[in-house]
């Protein structure tokens, strides 16, 4: 069941769910969502030198990105065809019978802005900021700002409470981020090629 504005309010206030810093209800919750802002810090990629990523081979993927801070209410330019990965403002955690989900926003679907390619969803018992994979399949520079609205978050409730929660798995790669985080995935390769 997805919460709606009245029981997201609540879980935040009762301290079920929680977020840092506490939203601006009245700007920020929707009628089943509250709105995340764009964060600080982002990742783009360099030109590597590799002519294509092969998830078996052991390359640190953070090496390939440089990591943009921008300062409070600064712009972030986000070219067409661009890939950036961006942490939201605000971090949240969720005990172990609800979930989190991410979605756009729809006025910046409009202008072709993609606020995740994937991974949209956050599992019972997450902690951390949200990592975003922001993508502009729009034809324009669009210029994002830090601290603006960029994202919405729904919960829903579990039909009983996970018996094994995203932080306390040791098979998670992503817990408690900070700021994003590069892909991990060649981790997931029992033999690496040399």
């Amino acid at each position: 069941m997805i919460l709606s504005d009245r029981d997201i309010k609540s879980a935040i206030q009762e301290g079920r769910v929680k977020i840092n810093p506490i939203p601006d209800f009245e700007k920020q919750l929707g009628p089943c969502s509250i709105d995340l802002r764009l964060g600080n810090t982002m990742k783009v990629f360099k030109h590597s030198p590799y002519p294509y990523l092969d998830l078996k081979r052991e390359i640190n993927f953070e090496e390939l990105m440089d990591e943009i801070v921008v300062k409070e209410g600064d712009p972030f330019v986000l070219q067409p065809g661009a890939f950036a990965l961006a942490i939201t403002k605000e971090d949240f955690s969720l005990p172990n019978d609800i979930m989190g989900r991410l979605d756009g926003r729809s006025s910046l679907g409009r202008l072709g802005i993609v606020v995740h390619s994937t991974a949209a969803r956050f599992d019972p018992g997450w902690e951390g900021r949200a990592v975003m994979e922001l993508g502009n399949l729009g034809p324009m520079p669009v210029i994002l700002y830090e601290g603006m609205r960029i994202c919405a978050l729904t919960f829903e409730t579990l039909t009983s409470p996970a018996e094994e929660s995203y932080a306390k798995s040791g098979k998670r790669k992503y817990t408690n981020q900070e700021k994003p985080q590069a892909s991990k995935i060649n981790n997931e390769f029992q033999s690496p090629i040399q």
